[in-house]
């Protein structure tokens, strides 16, 4: 019974193994399928950047996403590889164990069908129980057969488990050697992928190493198109929270007002003119000085589950890559030039509906030169900032709910892709802070 006991041990222990190596594969064909689905995206926005006659750095910044995410594809390929051979070789040792459990359990089971051969007449085992000096040794005695029966029949039941097992396992180190080898020659594919790659960089690279001259002009434009919307997005978070403040000033005064006529309505009317018209001048004056905006306990809520889904968020649009992102971005061409991003900009097909992140208010749709039309959405103390716009599907006070498509983006200069550009802010008592969009959208 204790070697039984010992077998049935090591089988559990060998289930778990299994399972924790399924799982760490799971994860790796995950990955696998994750970063497919990126190539193909980013092969599908190339394809129609290299239709378009007039070429743009975004075919430069698709190829460098691209072979980033081929050289990713290749290093979980090898990661596959090698547990695909650590399996094999704990698969061959846990066979090599299981035959030698199977040969000493055909031992001990031989043993107790010689004892049971022995003992095979009914009456004899009868003679045994009846011999038995008392009525509770009998019954021992009973128990004793019965106990040595259940372990004939459970040997043989481990005995061929073992016999199954073994020959799963080696279904399963035949499966894995035949996915090995696709795995290699998909490595082999995506390596040759990753060279056309870099002669399609060197050659885009070259092309606008020529422009240089021309490509400054560009990026100065650029930056003054982007600071001046960065400054129209903060001026509007700015200017609602301005008009909240006012609001809610407005309430207490009432509130205030109300009080003092029911406690007091003949001698303090005029105390209650003169402290209306102070509070009045004092929130004129503060206009000039910084907000601070005190939230109501929905949109605390709110805030809260917009922070609980960070890294959780659906992405502005369904389909694109990031092709600039957020804070200092070295240039591409250019030596010693950098851009700075208060958001993301993601390439995506032209035209593609643009969606809201999560549910909230729209407390701003702004129309912005050279960003097209904006639509701010406020989710308690954050803000979701949606540019690039074309047409808008939503109103100032609209409610929105997450995925709601909100407007179309235009196209980027005369190409076949549009330019998501996709920010978050926070307003907090030390004012308005941007924030990675990468860290909250879904990878």
């Amino acid at each position: 019974m204790k070697n039984v006991n010992k077998i049935l041990l090591i089988l559990f222990w060998g289930i778990n193994g299994i399972a924790l190596s399924q799982s760490a594969s799971v994860k790796l064909k995950d990955e696998q399928a994750r970063l497919e689905k990126k190539i193909a995206n980013t092969k599908s926005l190339l394809s129609q950047t290299k239709s378009n006659t007039s070429q743009s750095l975004t075919e430069l910044q698709l190829i460098d996403n691209q072979i980033r995410y081929r050289e990713d594809l290749v290093q979980n390929y090898d990661n596959q590889v090698r547990n695909a051979e650590i399996k094999m070789v704990e698969k061959e040792a846990d066979i090599i164990e299981l035959q030698d459990k199977i040969k000493l359990l055909k031992e001990q089971y031989k043993k107790l069908l010689l004892y049971a051969y022995k003992h095979r007449n009914k009456y004899g085992k009868m003679m045994y129980i009846f011999s038995a000096t008392s009525y509770n040794e009998a019954i021992k005695r009973a128990e004793y057969l019965e106990r040595i029966a259940d372990l004939e029949k459970k040997q043989f039941q481990i005995i061929v488990q073992n016999q199954n097992l073994i020959k799963e396992e080696i279904a399963y180190i035949d499966k894995e050697k035949i996915y090995k080898s696709q795995l290699l020659n998909q490595k082999i594919s995506e390596k040759a992928s990753i060279e056309a790659d870099k002669i399609s960089q060197e050659q885009a690279y070259l092309r606008f190493k020529s422009e240089e001259s021309v490509l400054i002009g560009q990026l100065r434009e650029e930056e003054r198109k982007r600071d001046d919307l960065s400054r129209k997005i903060t001026q509007a978070i700015q200017d609602e929270i301005l008009a909240e403040e006012k609001k809610r000033k407005k309430k207490e005064e009432e509130t205030a007002k109300k009080k003092s006529n029911s406690s007091s309505p003949s001698t303090n009317t005029n105390n209650a003119s003169s402290t209306a018209k102070k509070e009045t001048a004092s929130s004129n004056s503060t206009v000039k000085k910084e907000v601070v905006l005190t939230p109501t306990k929905e949109a605390v809520s709110l805030g809260k589950n917009f922070e609980s889904n960070k890294g959780k968020l659906p992405w502005p649009v369904e389909s694109g890559t990031i092709t600039e992102s957020f804070g200092k971005n070295a240039h591409p061409t250019l030596s010693n030039v950098y851009t700075n991003n208060n958001g993301v900009d993601i390439s995506a097909p032209l035209n593609a509906s643009v969606r809201a992140v999560f549910e909230g208010e729209v407390t701003s749709v702004l129309n912005i030169p050279g960003a097209g039309k904006v639509v701010i959405i406020k989710h308690g103390n954050y803000r979701t900032a949606y540019s690039n716009l074309s047409e808008t599907n939503v109103s100032a006070g609209d409610v929105v709910t997450t995925k709601q498509v909100i407007g179309t983006l235009i196209s980027k200069d005369d190409s076949k892709l549009s330019l998501s550009h996709f920010e978050i802010h926070l307003v907090s008592d030390g004012g308005i802070q941007c924030l990675n969009p990468s860290l909250w959208l879904k990878q």
